[in-house]
């Protein structure tokens, strides 16, 4: 199998095509191999019950329908110009003096890269996710690259913020009627503004794209403390002009530990829900996913066991309800009492798959151990009148499957910047303690 000239053979392993089972299709007019041992193994898991399973079934419906084209043995054409070839033939990876298991998937993988290699010169490349077969691959001599099509770089991530040097009479332009931005500074819709007074940096302003009008506008929302929380930088001022807005129907909210991701989204849900009553219910939801080593089974009935992993949005609500009552000045619903009156409902995201949602405030709280796809799964349950706010940390990722690239949460932020109905904020500063602080930047 020689490729014309320009052209590369990517030898795919199975790990690519279970994060994403349209892989295949990505590689535009080049050739693609599966060898014979990934189909094996995607026998094993087309059973489970998770995304994975899914994933699995479908390039297998997937391949099935690409026979109809020809005999996969000798390959198929695919849409982009290239071909698929499925490599049936038993390679063995002998590495000399050091034995290598032949019985191991992925040192079959790896002989099937390399005999290919033999015949089509430097236009062989090994695509997996796995980072130690990447590197036998380069100790043997076979190009091997990470899966990078759904990736996203951590320092090119969207931020939804910038700031911007500006003449004293701008910011006066800002508050009069609306200001236009230079169009070199390339805005997204929703996104935000530090206006910086060129004469005078220490006075600033803060301003919001409106994308429809083309102007910026200041933030009309200053003043609003919903149920008693005060924002304590700008970002968090940047988050709840998002979080209170109902035009805005999706945000993502990303920073580190202790930023106040997950206060703010509930503190606003609680303000549109009970106050406001813009939507019927907040439904706050988070992948079951422990860290560490988990304590196995749980004793009691679903809210019970489902209790030891929702408690931090039980520590955020108990926050909330005692920060509105110090501001009112007088005694409000518990968390308890919220869940009681139907305000309010704290649920896992397992059972999401096949629900519609309308009308409802719903927190995808620690989103970054979504992949992209269950990401897409949850915004399509939303109904008319939904808003859907996904906040998470990157860089704590406990789904060994996702990482800070390649998450949803991060998918979710840079694929959806365009949009009107679409706002994002990185936030930075960490408010929980100068200890938990510390120790983020630190440790």
């Amino acid at each position: 199998m020689v490729p014309p000239s320009g052209k590369k053979i990517f030898v795919l392993d199975t790990n690519v095509l279970l994060h994403d089972p349209n892989s295949i299709l990505h590689f535009q007019e080049h050739d693609v191999v599966l060898p014979i041992v990934v189909i094996e193994e995607m026998d094993h898991f087309k059973k489970d019950p998770t995304e994975i399973g899914r994933n699995a079934r479908t390039v297998s419906r997937m391949l099935d329908k690409l026979r109809a084209s020809g005999t996969l043995s000798s390959g198929v054409p695919l849409a982009g110009g290239g071909t698929l070839k499925v490599d049936v033939v038993a390679h063995s990876l002998d590495l000399g003096i050091l034995s290598a298991d032949k019985n191991k998937a992925d040192n079959q993988i790896l002989a099937c890269a390399r005999e290919l290699l033999h015949t089509c010169k430097e236009r062989v490349v090994l695509v997996t996710k796995d980072t130690n077969l990447r590197i036998k691959a380069d100790a043997i001599g076979v190009q091997a690259e990470d899966y990078t099509t759904d990736r996203v770089e951590m320092d090119e991530l969207y931020t939804g913020h910038k700031s911007w040097e500006v003449d004293f009479a701008q910011v006066d332009q800002l508050y009069d009627g609306g200001l236009k931005p230079d169009p070199e500074l390339h805005l997204e819709p929703n996104q935000f503004l530090t206006l910086v007074d060129k004469a005078n940096p220490s006075h600033t302003a803060l301003a919001r794209f409106m994308a429809g009008e083309g102007i910026l506008r200041p933030l009309r929302r200053m003043e609003a403390y919903p149920w008693g929380i005060k924002p304590r930088n700008r970002e968090q001022q940047f988050a709840l002009e998002l979080l209170l807005d109902p035009a805005v129907q999706v945000v993502t909210l990303l920073g580190k530990a202790g930023t106040g991701k997950t206060l703010l989204a509930i503190a606003a849900g609680l303000q549109l829900v009970v106050d406001d009553e813009a939507y019927d219910k907040i439904l706050v939801s988070r992948p079951v996913m422990p860290m560490g080593r988990d304590l196995g089974y749980l004793p009691g009935d679903i809210s019970e066991k489902l209790r030891p992993y929702m408690q931090p949005i039980y520590d955020n609500l108990e926050f909330i309800v005692a920060a509105n009552t110090e501001a009112r000045r007088r005694s409000t619903m518990t968390a308890g009492q919220l869940e009681e009156a139907g305000y309010l409902a704290v649920e896992p995201l397992t059972y999401i798959r096949g629900r519609s949602i309308p009308k409802q405030y719903l927190v995808v709280d620690e989103a970054q151990n979504l992949t992209p796809h269950e990401v897409k799964t949850i915004l399509t349950r939303a109904g008319d009148g939904t808003k859907v706010i996904f906040t998470g940390d990157p860089h704590q990722i406990d789904n060994p499957y996702v990482d800070a690239s390649t998450n949803g949460l991060s998918f979710l932020a840079e694929h959806f910047k365009h949009l009107d109905i679409s706002g994002h904020v990185t936030l930075q500063k960490g408010e929980r303690s100068k200890l938990a602080e510390l120790a983020s930047n630190l440790l």
